[in-house]
């Protein structure tokens, strides 16, 4: 089912680089929504919800606590910045309404069943599930209790990953957008695997196809190619430059900045532009290209005189450039051998035209 709210969708990740601060949260969506009505986009700022109290097990949120993020082993590490990053539910409804008061959509990933409740009662009009859940069914069925669109990242999954979790919200019917992923953050070019957006295309014909994309070479290439092979939402990490002795130090790679974000939108501007919007039709010929062409079609002229009555043939026409449509010429696009007859005699060279025939 194709939602409308997917089409043309860019969801801009702001993620927890928020770090708890509700200041520096609204400084983010301030400068990303600039950005956004600059290019004229449609556009969600997502957060992570998370009920950080029962979303870690007691027996290990003191682990690591007070250690260097970087110092600490992956698990021990997203376990302390999700305490470090965290906001209340009253934190969360303020960033959602300043979403709002800028004109973004608001959106969330639910990472717990309790978040999903929050993303309810906030009012969300869709929800995210990352690509570490995408068959996290205690997780799933509570989303899908909700009816509200969904999109899925695919980061990690195989084929039958991915169709269990289309068919389980398929089924319900419930709006689905499915998003090519690459989970490495960030990402190298040759990482991207952007063929798989035809894949997932020609898989699930019925859905929208996005990319939720994380590298950081260049903003406008993967958006060309994407949206030439399709794809039609896309999702970023977004952030902004960390004040001097924050504990995050910098932006992290596969995070983009408000200048990045723009010339991504302009590649998506420009993408729309070059591959027009007839993707379902036949485009429509404008009269600037059908007078280009006629002045490159062939007429057709007489190889020799011929008499009234005579048939006209391959063997007494040839073609030849101009064609000389102001005299109702016959063109080599519409001759049909042996069909017509001269209706008065003609002369060698001359050119064919309508008037000519019976």
């Amino acid at each position: 089912m194709k939602h409308e709210i997917f089409k043309n969708l860019f969801v801009l990740e702001l993620a927890n680089n928020h770090w708890g601060d509700l200041k520096r949260g609204k400084k983010i969506v301030r400068e990303f929504a600039k950005v956004v009505k600059e290019n004229k986009v449609k556009a969600a700022i997502k957060l992570q919800f998370r009920d950080v109290d029962n979303f870690i097990h007691k027996d290990f949120k003191d682990k690591g606590k007070g250690e260097e993020l970087t110092e600490l082993p992956k698990r021990l590490r997203y376990i302390q910045k999700t305490q470090k990053t965290k906001l209340t539910y009253d934190g969360f409804k303020e960033l959602i309404d300043y979403i709002k008061k800028y004109d973004c959509i608001p959106m969330a990933t639910a990472f717990d069943e309790k978040s999903v409740d929050w993303c309810v009662s906030m009012g969300l009009e869709v929800i995210k599930v990352a690509s570490s859940d995408i068959n996290d069914w205690f997780l799933l069925q509570k989303i899908a209790s909700t009816n509200l669109p969904v999109i899925i990242s695919t980061g990690g999954a195989n084929d039958k990953q991915i169709d269990d979790v289309v068919k389980f919200f398929t089924n319900r019917n419930i709006p689905l957008a499915v998003n090519h992923c690459v989970s490495k953050y960030p990402s190298e070019d040759h990482e991207l695997e952007l063929d798989q957006i035809d894949y997932l295309k020609s898989k699930y014909p019925d859905l929208v196809i996005g990319l939720s994309t994380h590298e950081y070479h260049d903003w406008a290439s993967s958006m060309f190619i994407s949206y030439a092979k399709g794809a039609r939402t896309w999702e970023r990490h977004i952030d902004i430059p960390y004040p001097k002795g924050h504990e995050q130090k910098e932006v992290s790679k596969y995070c983009s900045l408000p200048s990045e974000v723009d010339v991504w939108f302009k590649a998506f501007n420009k993408a729309q532009i070059m591959c027009g919007n007839h993707i379902d039709k036949r485009r429509i010929i404008d009269e600037k290209e059908a007078k280009y062409l006629f002045a490159l079609y062939r007429g057709l002229y007489l190889k020799e005189d011929v008499k009234k009555g005579s048939p006209i043939t391959l063997d007494n026409v040839y073609a030849a450039i101009p064609y000389q449509q102001e005299l109702s010429q016959v063109s080599s696009r519409e001759f049909f051998d042996g069909k017509f007859k001269a209706n008065k005699n003609l002369k060698k060279d001359s050119p064919l035209t309508t008037f000519d025939l019976e």
